[in-house]
């Protein structure tokens, strides 16, 4: 695919895909088997490139988490959808041949804020592929991360109640990480009340 190598050897515009389930995808899985089907807003384009859990950059297609979040079946989940929208709307300003998409899937299913603390194996994992990603292929620059978790704090009040705090923490720690102290974080957290009144 000379489209693809190509694509794979320009400077990207990287996004960090992390948290549990929602964010590795389990759109279409039924049991343990993924339906194949994948929407339209999800579909792959020889400008979006994912980096595989080899440190590969590769064409990304759904589902983008198969080979990350080995233990459970991923399906489609919001980075196809979210990388399209970006390609196409920085692709107006810049022109459709400049853009390349860079996503780094990084979640992991049924994880909870404290597995993703610095210093756990699930932090540093992120950390390791993120800055492997701006190193490889024609390089890149982080321009985000896309943090879709949640569901496993809210088991108890006490675990709701530290969310804010702990994923404050975690700003701070993968800004100073990857640098620089203003990384965009677009954060999903479908069960948890940030700021309760």
């Amino acid at each position: 695919m000379a489209e693809s190598t190509t694509a794979a050897e320009r400077k990207k515009q990287i996004f960090i895909l992390s948290g549990q389930s929602n964010m590795s995808g389990r759109g279409g899985v039924k049991g343990r088997h993924w339906d194949g089907f994948v929407p339209p807003e999800c579909r792959p384009n020889p400008s979006i490139l994912r980096f595989s859990a080899g440190s590969r950059w590769d064409e990304a297609r759904e589902p983008l988490h198969a080979d990350i979040d080995t233990s459970k079946t991923c399906g489609v989940g919001p980075g196809m959808a979210f990388a399209n929208a970006v390609l196409s709307a920085a692709s107006a300003v810049e022109g459709a041949e400049g853009v390349v998409i860079g996503l780094v899937p990084c979640a992991v299913g049924g994880t909870a804020i404290r597995e993703w603390e610095k210093g756990s194996r699930l932090y540093d994992e992120m950390v390791r592929r993120a800055n492997e990603a701006v190193g490889s292929g024609g390089g890149g620059e982080i321009k985000a991360v896309l943090w879709y978790q949640g569901e496993s704090d809210t088991p108890s009040e006490h675990l709701a109640n530290a969310y804010k705090a702990n994923m404050e923490k975690l700003i701070r720690d993968v800004r100073c990480d990857l640098q620089p102290p203003s990384l965009p974080f677009i954060q999903a957290s479908p069960s948890i009340r940030i700021d309760p009144w």
